[in-house]
Order: structure tokens, then sequence, then C-alpha cells
């Protein structure tokens, strides 16, 4: 008996050592995260929750915020300018982020094909994306595009008279489209990275079966690469939701000409910081995110009927 007690005492002590090193271990986790959860916490969920308690109130930033219910929303029903606003971003999305993506497969494509100093040419194509969000890129553009800009010089060239492209309200948006557009790096590299997935036999196969490279391209890279192009989709309209620092530069701010580049974000940042009306601007980003939402979820949804997975 004394045996079998000295061996139950000596499991007990192993699993309170263990017990001991477990939590050891799991404080040592908890305080490796302590900075993500501060910033989660002080810097995501914090201000998100605020902005949701100032979207139901009047607020200026001067006085306390004075609860008004759904004042904020109801607002939106009849404010002209942001019916303008949600025209121009609509617009902007559904005209770039197909363009930019079917260019982005295109050149993706491409380099697939074995080109001579393929890495080259990733990085170089890669590289506006990483720019072109920036400030400086939006102050190029507009000197690009401006009456006496670059487009207009080399039109002169050929005899052809140009005009102040983002100076004029049927072209300032254009000119946002081709910009965005312009950044297809980030997609390509995805979209090539899927190209790398798909099996050479299938191509062989159609090959020997005589199809031709737009058969081979609709029937095999294609369907394999609906996945991809879903992700891409997704991430590309999100993004193009969110644009703002191209048409506050190009535009100076106005959203000129006549709110041509008006976009949603522009008129949101306008509402708060230039009316100091923050409980309305904190209500129309809770309304875009619900634009965003619907959005992302639709594309989810219609994804089954034409995105193909392997199983």
């Amino acid at each position: 008996m004394s045996a079998l007690g000295e061996l139950g005492s000596l499991r007990k002590r192993k699993a309170g050592a263990a017990g001991k090193a477990s939590k050891r271990d799991n404080l040592a986790g908890y305080l490796f995260l302590t900075p993500w959860l501060l910033g989660l916490f002080l810097i995501t969920i914090g201000p998100m929750l605020a902005s949701l308690y100032l979207s139901f109130t009047d607020y200026n930033l001067i006085q306390a915020p004075q609860w008004i219910g759904l004042e904020n929303f109801t607002r939106m029903l009849s404010d002209e300018r942001l019916h303008n606003s949600l025209r121009v971003t609509f617009t902007y999305v559904f005209v770039s982020v197909p363009l930019q993506l079917g260019l982005a497969l295109l050149l993706a494509v491409v380099l697939d094909r074995g080109v001579r100093g393929m890495a080259f040419y990733r990085s170089i194509f890669y590289l506006p994306s990483l720019l072109g969000s920036s400030v400086a890129i939006a102050i190029l553009w507009r000197q690009v595009f401006g009456t006496t800009g670059l487009l207009n010089q080399l039109l002169d060239v050929v005899g052809i008279h140009g005009k102040g492209w983002i100076s004029d309200p049927s072209t300032a948006l254009g000119t946002l489209v081709v910009l965005n557009v312009w950044t297809f790096g980030s997609p390509m590299v995805i979209f090539l990275a899927g190209l790398r997935q798909i099996p050479a036999m299938y191509y062989e196969a159609a090959s020997v079966d005589g199809a031709g490279v737009l058969r081979r391209f609709f029937s095999i890279t294609l369907p394999l690469l609906t996945p991809i192009v879903f992700f891409n989709l997704v991430l590309q309209i999100i993004h193009a939701f969110q644009s703002f620092t191209q048409a506050f530069v190009v535009s100076g701010g106005s959203g000129g000409p006549s709110d041509s580049t008006m976009f949603f974000t522009l008129y949101l940042y306008d509402r708060g910081f230039g009316n100091f009306d923050m409980g309305y601007a904190s209500a129309m980003a809770w309304f875009l995110l619900v634009i965003i939402g619907v959005f992302t979820a639709a594309n989810f949804f219609l994804s089954k009927y034409w995105v193909f997975y392997d199983d």
C-alpha cells in the first residue's frame, strides 16, 4: 500500500508541475499577445463602438454629443449630394475593377508563357500597386492629365489639341479609373501564382485534341482559375469602395469639377472634418460598411454558380 501511495503522490506532483508549467506558458503567451490585444481593443474595437454611438447623435466635435436616434440615417434619404457620391462611387467600382482584373489576368497569362526576364517584369508590374494609393502618385497623375500635362504634350505631337482632362466633368472620373486600373500589379501576381498551379497535362491533352489558344483559355485556364478570380474580385471591390486619396488629391479635396469625383469616402470626410458634422459622418461610415458587406455577401452567394473547386 505504501508503494502505491508513493506512486500516486508522485503522479500528483508531476501533474501539479505540468499544470504550473502550462499556466506559465499560457501567461507567457498572453504577455506576448498583450500589444496586439491592446491595439485590437483600443485602436480598432473601441473607435468602432464610439463611431456606432456617434452615428445616432448630433456631434460637432466641440459640444457634447446629443442623442437624435435614427435622424442621421433618415437624412441620407434626402441628401442629393450623398446620392451623387454613391453614383460616382458605383461607377468607379463597376468600371475600374473589371478593367483592372482583366488587364491583370492578361499580363499574368503572358508572363506565364515563360517570358525572358520574367522576375524583372513581375517586379516592374507590381510596383504600381505599391505606389498607386500614395499622395505622390496622385499629384503626378494630376500633372499628367492637366491642361499642360504630359498627355496633352504627346497629343500635340500628332496634331491633336487636348483639354484639361481633370477639369472637365465628363473625363475627370475617367482619369481616376485609369489610375486604379494602372495598379494591377497585386492581382496580377496572385493570378500568376494561380496559373502556376494548373497541371500542364490538361493543356497537353487539349492540344492533342486540336484545341486552340482561346479554347484552352476558356475551357481550362479560366474555369480552374475561378477561385483566384473570386478572391481578387472581392478584395478589389472592397479596396475600390474605400478609395479616397486619389480623389482627394486630384480634385484638391473638393470632389470637383461639379462633384464628378466626389467619392462616398470623400463626401464622408467633407461632412466630418469640413462641416464638423461628425455624427452624420459616422452614420455614413456605417452605411458604407453595410454597402461593402452586402456586395461581399452577394459575391459569396453567387460564387457557387461560377466558381469551381477541385472537390
